[in-house]
């Protein structure tokens, strides 16, 4: 059995379709609810089980390092104001059972390039990729049911893995989408036949797209190493999972068990804002009494 470890969580990118919120504060650190978005990100990949994050950074990103860094002047102000719920709350943010690292990435070159970056601290082992804006919520069970089953899966048949939702036509050129030879017998949809990076409406194979979960054998980096920069000298994730299917490498597809919510678009945002808020019997009631009036 192999034993997947390491995520990378790519956090490099500045944010721009969240400006001018974004010009200060890195998008990953803006809230849902009482949390930043990068906390859910990272429960997520501990839930499935994972022991390392690696963080693919910025330098205008020192904040989340901060936020799971140990605060002992705010630590030592909830002791002595005697706020033992919220103290035991951040306690734990810099307790998580996981160790986390972060590499640079110099240049603004695409997700692809991120990954790459992380190439050193990966070694020989397999990863996973999840991306820090794409949030899932359930109604039942936890969040990260859906990277923890591609987990266990890949360390039973060493098979590299995409999670796929379904997207709304009129948001197909947003994202990658798949084609898949489908296989009723498995927990998984099938294998990916192919997959294109932000087509038209006409040219997409499927409604399936990538949700931002991925597990990949080590020889990936192989394969994302060839890509050549596309038209804004970007290094296309998607280019690379293609060239990899090309060459006879098997990757499944796994269904999102859950809600996915891009939170690097303001209006998603407020949607997983609401998702989330409505799950707690105060804040919906304090949201329908607000929208009766409205």
């Amino acid at each position: 059995m192999t034993k997947l470890n390491k995520a990378i969580i790519p956090v490099a990118g500045l944010g721009t379709r969240m400006l001018p919120a974004t010009k200060a504060i890195p998008k990953e650190m803006l809230p849902v609810l009482n949390k930043p978005i990068i906390q859910y990100i990272v429960e997520e990949v501990i839930y499935a089980g994972f022991k390392e994050i690696i963080l693919v950074s910025h330098s205008s990103k020192y904040s989340i390092e901060n936020h799971f860094d140990k605060s002992f002047e705010l630590e030592a102000t909830l002791e002595k104001r005697v706020k033992r719920g919220m103290l035991k709350e951040i306690r734990a943010i810099s307790r998580l059972n996981i160790s986390m690292q972060s590499i640079r990435q110099g240049e603004a070159k695409g997700l692809g390039h991120a990954i790459l970056c992380a190439k050193k601290l990966i070694g020989k082992e397999p990863f996973a990729v999840i991306l820090p804006d794409m949030l899932i919520s359930k109604n039942k069970g936890n969040a990260g049911d859906s990277l923890k089953e591609m987990k266990k899966n890949f360390e039973i048949n060493e098979t590299s893995s995409l999670l796929l939702g379904k997207v709304k036509k009129t948001d197909i050129s947003k994202y990658g989408i798949a084609k898949i030879r489908e296989n009723s017998k498995s927990p998984e949809l099938g294998f990916i036949e192919k997959i294109i990076e932000k087509p038209s409406i006409k040219k997409a194979p499927s409604d399936l797209y990538a949700v931002g979960r991925y597990i990949f054998t080590n020889d990936f980096f192989k394969y994302l190493s060839k890509v050549k920069p596309d038209k804004s000298n970007e290094i296309q994730l998607t280019d690379a999972i293609d060239f990899f299917i090309k060459d006879n490498k098997k990757v499944y597809a796994f269904p999102l068990d859950g809600k996915i919510f891009d939170c690097g678009e303001n209006i998603q945002l407020i949607l997983a804002n609401l998702e989330f808020a409505m799950k707690d019997p105060l804040m919906r009631s304090h949201i329908k009494n607000y929208l009766k009036k409205k």
